[in-house]
């Protein structure tokens, strides 16, 4: 067992498994920001042979073992190393998500008493062959990162990942791989961004990353103004699918998708102490 930020042997077989996980289960075991922060040495990395636990002091955790070495009992070691992690540092409320909500997570979660807290839905839709951009969406540029920090955590200021991205985070995520300044519209009013959409392709779709109305400007349509602009990238990106995750109890988000044709396609669940 080796628990330290991670090496770039340790970030790489973190990567690998990542991979190999969402090949095999068809969603990835760990998100976005957790793996951000561990290659910022934010979280710490518990791994055994048969998996890898990323822990965030606050308490919460994600984990995968390989799949190909499922069925012995590594789930549900890792989730007690993750909870002697936890005693350790004395936090006695702690998370884990489990990405696709597979049975053998379920069973984890009851060994280890753990309830359910949050479900995340992750939606599909066929993007429309005639969609396209509007006029008055533009792209991001460096000149909007301070402005859209401000806007993302006024959007999603009740929501406890996306509303807290920093500056930092956003220049992390800029330089990933899949990121594109074109990829992140924006609609302002006055020479300030009040809503914004912001798209992550993928081999056989693309994910609609983040999309946010401000709340001042709310009601007066920019919703649907920016599902239209992400379904125009997403045909310009030459894309038939769109993908998204939303949490299960935001009603107005999923009326607002349901409008857009999406439909449920999975879950996530995070079981908690």
């Amino acid at each position: 067992m080796n628990e330290q930020a991670p090496h770039q042997a340790d970030l790489q077989r973190l990567l690998d498994l990542n991979a190999a996980v969402a090949d095999h289960d068809g969603a990835p075991p760990f998100n976005d920001q957790a793996l951000i922060e561990a290659r910022r040495g934010e979280r710490t990395m518990l791994t055994t042979e048969r998996g890898v636990a990323l822990v965030a002091p606050a308490g919460e955790a994600e984990l995968a073992v390989w799949p190909n070495a499922r069925g012995a009992g590594g789930g549900h070691k890792l989730a007690k190393l993750v909870a002697q992690h936890f005693e350790t540092l004395g936090v006695t409320a702690w998370s884990v998500w489990a990405h696709g909500d597979h049975p053998a997570a379920r069973a984890i979660a009851e060994r280890m008493s753990m309830t359910k807290t949050r479900e995340l839905l992750q939606l599909r839709a066929p993007v429309p062959a005639d969609a396209e951009v509007p006029e008055e969406v533009r792209p991001f540029t460096d000149g909007d990162a301070e402005a859209w920090v401000d806007a993302n955590s006024r959007a999603f200021a009740g929501h406890p990942e996306q509303g807290r991205l920093t500056l930092g985070d956003l220049a992390d995520r800029r330089r990933e791989s899949w990121h594109s300044d074109d990829n992140l519209l924006l609609h302002t009013t006055g020479g300030e961004i009040d809503a914004f959409t912001w798209l992550k392709p993928q081999p056989d779709y693309v994910e609609l990353y983040a999309v946010g109305v401000v709340p001042e400007a709310q009601g007066r349509g920019l919703g649907s103004l920016m599902m239209r602009a992400t379904f125009g990238r997403m045909r310009e990106l030459g894309a038939e699918l769109a993908h998204l995750y939303v949490e299960g109890d935001n009603t107005p988000a999923l009326e607002l998708y349901r409008r857009g044709g999406f439909e449920r396609w999975a879950i996530d669940v995070q079981y908690s102490v």
